[in-house]
């Protein structure tokens, strides 16, 4: 199986990216729905997380308000390495399960995990292939802003926390630009899918030469 990083800054387009991938049979491994599960009561990271930074980071139901602990995070750098530290090792220990189990079934040639710190969190060499997600600065923020209902401000703010999208862009190995119409976006994840595909085959002769 091949394995894929979808990276890019957030609102970049990433999710777009996967459902089309997805739609072509790869199995998609969403970091962030892993680290919403992770931070339930009861699971590994949530205890960490409330001795950490507190009750006061609970919904009424006793559960993580995710959007009180992203303010916090996003504006404080030191409370966003805790929390990529306490958050990042247990998600790839989940990633490492799925593709475990999916090797053994044989039923996907290509995983793709949808994560924006791959890159930042040191591990774009566990994978085959990286794909960078970008686009133009002002769509970026402009989408933020909308799919947050936040300020231009806290938008930059955002953006500024994590790594640019041009640094992003020196290790990808295939590109989406998705500044422009769903259409062109697809063109090019269509475009990435052939390639991964091609990927994937000269993976498996390798594999079989070296058994051989």
């Amino acid at each position: 199986m091949l394995l894929v990083a979808l990276t890019g800054g957030i609102a970049s387009g990433k999710s777009v990216a996967a459902k089309i991938l997805e739609k072509r049979g790869c199995y998609i491994h969403c970091a962030d729905k892993i680290a919403h599960k992770l931070m339930e009561p009861g699971k590994p990271a949530c205890e960490k997380i409330i001795s950490h930074f507190g009750e006061k980071i609970l919904n009424s139901d006793k559960t993580i308000d995710r959007a009180q602990l992203g303010a916090i995070a996003f504006s404080n750098e030191k409370e966003r390495i805790f929390l990529n530290k306490v958050l990042h090792p247990l998600v790839l220990e989940e990633r490492k399960k799925i593709i475990f189990t999916l090797e053994k079934e044989g039923r996907h040639k290509i995983f793709v995990s949808e994560a924006a710190l791959t890159i930042e969190s040191g591990f774009a060499d566990y994978f085959d292939k990286i794909i960078v997600v970008y686009c133009k600065k002002e769509v970026q923020i402009k989408r933020l802003m909308k799919r947050d209902k936040t300020s231009r401000q806290e938008a930059m703010k955002k953006m500024r926390s994590q790594m640019s999208s041009e640094e992003k862009l020196n290790y990808a190995d295939y590109i989406i630009d998705t500044s422009g119409s769903l259409r062109k976006t697809k063109e090019q994840t269509e475009q990435v899918f052939k390639r991964l595909i091609a990927d994937y085959k000269q993976k498996c002769l390798k594999e079989k030469s070296l058994q051989e």
